[in-house]
This record gives C-alpha cells, sequence and structure tokens, in this order.
C-alpha cells in the first residue's frame, strides 16, 4: 500500500531526548541553504545538497541530481530548510550518476542521518518508511506533506524525508512506466525526526 509507513513513526512529542530540546523542537526557521548528508549506516558521507525551489524529482531536481549529488526542493510543492520545523525532503539518484544513494532502501529504523548547514549539523533518527507512487496524486502529496504521510497536519516538529528511485523493483515486476523526467512509478522514503542539533 502506499503512502503508508511499514515502519511506525515516532509519536508527535519527542522522540529522544535532543541534545538541545529547544533547537529541535521549536527553533526560528533557519534559512534555505546548501547543505550535506551524511548517513553513516549505508556509507553515505558528506554528500552535497543543492537547494532549489520545485518538487520532488521534478526537471530542476533531477538535473541536480544527475551531477551525482543530492537535490532539496523547498517552497508551495517542496519542503523546508534543514532544521526547520516541518519536512527537509532530499531526493538523490540510486542507479545513475554514481549511485550516491543506492543502500538507500536498506537502511533501518533508528539509523542515523546528519545533515549539516551554516556550520550547524542536525541529528536525525529514522523511525519509518513510505513508498510513493508517481501515478497518484494523493501518493506524491503524502510525500511532500509538511508532516510526511499526513498532508493536512501542522507540523510541530523537524522532520526529514529522504528519498531515491525503486527502479530495480519496478523493472523486476515488469513496470517500465516512467515520467518526464525518467522517473519510475515508485520511490522509497525514509522517514525521520530531528533528534539533536550540534554546532
Amino acid at each position: 500500500m502506499y503512502g503508508l509507513l511499514t515502519t511506525p513513526a515516532a509519536p508527535s512529542g519527542p522522540a529522544a531526548a535532543p541534545s538541545n530540546p529547544a533547537a529541535a523542537d521549536t527553533q526560528a526557521p533557519t534559512r534555505i541553504q546548501a547543505a550535506t548528508l551524511s548517513i553513516p549506516a549505508i556509507g553515505v558521507s558528506g554528500l552535497p545538497v543543492v537547494p532549489y525551489q520545485g518538487s520532488p524529482d521534478d526537471a530542476p531536481g533531477t538535473r541536480i541530481q544527475d551531477q551525482g549529488v543530492a537535490a532539496s526542493p523547498h517552497g508551495p510543492g517542496g519542503g523546508v530548510g534543514p532544521g526547520d520545523v516541518g519536512n527537509y525532503i532530499v531526493t538523490g539518484h540510486r542507479v545513475s550518476a554514481g549511485g550516491p544513494l543506492r543502500a538507500l532502501p536498506s537502511l533501518p529504523a533508528g539509523a542515523s542521518v546528519f545533515v549539516t548547514a551554516g556550520g550547524v549539523t542536525y541529528e536525525y533518527t529514522i523511525t519509518g518508511t513510505r513508498t510513493t507512487s508517481f501515478r497518484s496524486q494523493a501518493s506524491m502529496n503524502a510525500q511532500r506533506a509538511a508532516v510526511p504521510g499526513s498532508p493536512g497536519t501542522a507540523p510541530t516538529r523537524a522532520m526529514i524525508t529522504v528519498t531515491t528511485c525503486l527502479t530495480p523493483e519496478d523493472n523486476a515486476a515488469g513496470n517500465f512506466w516512467r515520467d518526464a523526467q525518467n522517473n519510475p512509478e515508485h520511490r522509497i522514503d525514509k522517514i525521520g525526526v530531528l533528534t539533536a542539533t550540534k554546532p
């Protein structure tokens, strides 16, 4: 079923004792800015994340990913900045442009994702997994929602969605549908919550 968490999401209160709870849950918004992404559990270290105004995996975002880096959409069709309350969305290729997120499907709940921007490192903890269908507007709306998977819900904390394609899985199932950017129908989304902020 698309758009449902396959592992339980964290409750709406703090998931863990952040090193700076005020920064984790009630901080003032940061500026949209370039960042780096590190996910030690799957060997990602210092992957550049380029912000742009748009929606996940649209034409501008795909052009950014084609350079072997990650993209972070923001604005009405995207998310927020690093550490901001809401949904910080990071997209990257799995099978092309060096496949920086090739191991993302194996990322388990409880793993740490580190985003460094403006001299601050934000640690997110993975709480769940979603599958998004690019052939379903409702599924895409859930991916891009301020609270991932819950369109219309007001965010109360900083969250992250790290997403990449399910091309090998779609191909194996005989699903060769592609959108205008050559994205397959399905994407895997790893959802996390901000649990620590370190200067």
